[in-house]
């Protein structure tokens, strides 16, 4: 008795798992059936995504995912997250999607699939227009801002290493790390290329440019995992799109740089 209801517990397991599988799997024609797609973008997080003057959406994931859902012949709702909540909005199907500078990490691939990569957020180094700085060693004898305890710190730390002569100046947060440059106490700063033109903005005087990128980190289109037939159609947009320059052409836009080679080929 004992045996045959181990193996009716067993079986019924089974069919709730093939049922979770099959939902999922549907999700490109629930889609369809929809005549719409729900798609998470972060809106407080320019350039990807943010409100212009008009009030309006905006930003490069915005363009992205209006591209997406036009090509695949739907409506588009964007569904505005934030970071921490983007994963929880794609498991509990607020959103089919996420496309909100989801950078590709081995942590984020236990939980979620990512689509191929259809950009990158890059770490640089911005520094006077008319300043030749190509690399790392340029930096010697340079005095550097970042924020404290980022990404641009970690990347910047790791760079100078070997590098003599250095002054890594740090600040609290963004915003006064910014200042800084914007007011001359510093003329080179560690940063992400979204903040450039902040403070360009904040002080014209300051002819910022950014001169080298650090390091580039890979982001994708986030889905629920074994949603197979969703991420082949997403897989292959990203592609198609990154071949014949429409990704490049919103990347160049809206951070003042190109894609990597390798991206588009």
């Amino acid at each position: 008795m004992n045996f045959t209801r181990r193996h009716l517990t067993f079986a019924a397991s089974l069919l709730l798992l093939g049922a979770a599988a099959t939902a999922s799997a549907d999700t490109l024609d629930t889609i369809k059936q929809r005549k719409k797609v729900l798609i998470a973008v972060d809106i407080g997080a320019p350039p990807y995504g943010f409100l212009d003057s008009d009030a309006k959406q905006a930003g490069s994931d915005v363009e992205a995912a209006r591209m997406l859902a036009k090509d695949l012949g739907v409506e588009l709702e964007i569904v505005p997250v934030s970071g921490p909540n983007r994963v929880p909005f794609l498991l509990s199907k607020k959103a089919d999607l996420v496309m909100a500078s989801f950078s590709i990490t081995d942590e984020r691939k236990k939980v979620i699939d990512f689509s191929e990569p259809y950009g990158v957020v890059p770490i640089v180094v911005a520094g006077p227009k008319a300043a030749t700085l190509k690399g790392f060693a340029d930096l010697s004898g340079k005095n550097v801002a970042v924020t404290r305890g980022t990404t641009s710190d970690q990347e910047l730390s790791r760079g100078i290493k070997e590098v003599s002569g250095v002054t890594v100046v740090r600040y609290e947060d963004d915003a006064t790390t910014n200042t800084a440059v914007a007011t001359g106490q510093q003329d080179y700063m560690a940063a992400a290329p979204s903040v450039v033109p902040a403070v360009k903005k904040a002080n014209p005087a300051r002819d910022i440019d950014i001169k080298f990128v650090m390091k580039s980190f890979p982001y994708g289109v986030g889905l629920r995992k074994d949603d197979a037939a969703l991420k082949s159609w997403v897989d292959g947009w990203v592609k198609t799109n990154l071949k014949n320059g429409r990704f490049n052409e919103i990347y160049k836009r809206h951070f003042g740089m190109s894609l990597p080679e390798e991206m588009l080929k």
